[in-house]
C-alpha cells in the first residue's frame, strides 16, 4: 500500500480502556496475535448500535471476562493512531489507516480472580498490573504517543485512585 493510498483511508472508530486497580496500577495484556513483548490496554471497535461507553463496557467483558468496573472519566478528545505501512493493508480488511478512539478510565471493582482472558474469542495470552508511567515503553512504538497523551490526561486521576481517593 502506498503512502498516498493509505492517506486516503479513514480511521476505524473505537474505544480504549485504562482499567485501574485499587493500588493505582493499570491493566495491560499481551496479544495472542502479536509476536514479541508488546503489551496493551484493552481496546476495540464500536458497533453501529452502541454508544462509546456501551462499547467500552462490552469490550471489557469480551476481552478480560469481567464487567466489574465503573467508568470514572472519558477522554476529552478522540485520539488516533496510524498503523505502520506493513499492517495498514492487512488489518480490518485494509479499510482503515488506523483507529480513532474515545478512551475511558475505569476503576476495577473486582478481584484478580474475576479477570479471565480466556474468553470465547480470546485476544490475550497474558496480563498484569503495571505502574502508569511504564505504559509507553510496554506498547508497540506506533501507539506510544497515544499512551503518553493518555497519561497526561488521566494521570492525576489514576494517581488519586492509587492513594485511595
Amino acid at each position: 500500500m502506498t503512502m498516498r493510498t493509505r492517506a486516503a483511508l479513514g480511521y476505524r472508530p473505537g474505544v480504549g480502556l485504562m482499567l485501574v486497580n485499587g493500588e493505582g496500577r493499570v491493566f495491560v495484556a499481551r496479544r495472542i496475535d502479536t509476536p514479541g513483548k508488546a503489551w496493551q490496554m484493552p481496546q476495540g471497535g464500536i458497533n453501529e448500535d452502541e454508544s462509546p461507553p456501551q462499547a467500552a463496557l462490552r469490550e471489557l467483558r469480551e476481552e478480560i471476562g469481567t464487567d466489574k468496573a465503573r467508568i470514572i472519566a472519558e477522554s476529552k478528545d478522540w485520539l488516533s493512531y496510524d498503523l505502520p505501512a506493513d499492517l495498514a493493508g492487512k488489518l480490518w480488511g485494509g479499510r482503515y489507516r488506523g483507529q480513532r478512539q474515545k478512551w475511558y478510565l475505569l476503576r476495577f471493582t473486582g478481584s484478580d480472580a474475576d479477570i479471565d482472558i480466556h474468553t470465547a474469542e480470546a485476544e490475550f495470552r497474558a496480563w498484569k498490573w503495571v505502574e502508569l508511567d511504564a505504559l509507553p515503553e510496554l506498547i508497540v512504538p506506533f501507539k506510544r504517543q497515544l499512551y503518553r497523551d493518555l497519561i497526561a490526561e488521566f494521570g492525576p486521576l489514576v494517581r488519586a485512585l492509587g492513594q485511595g481517593q
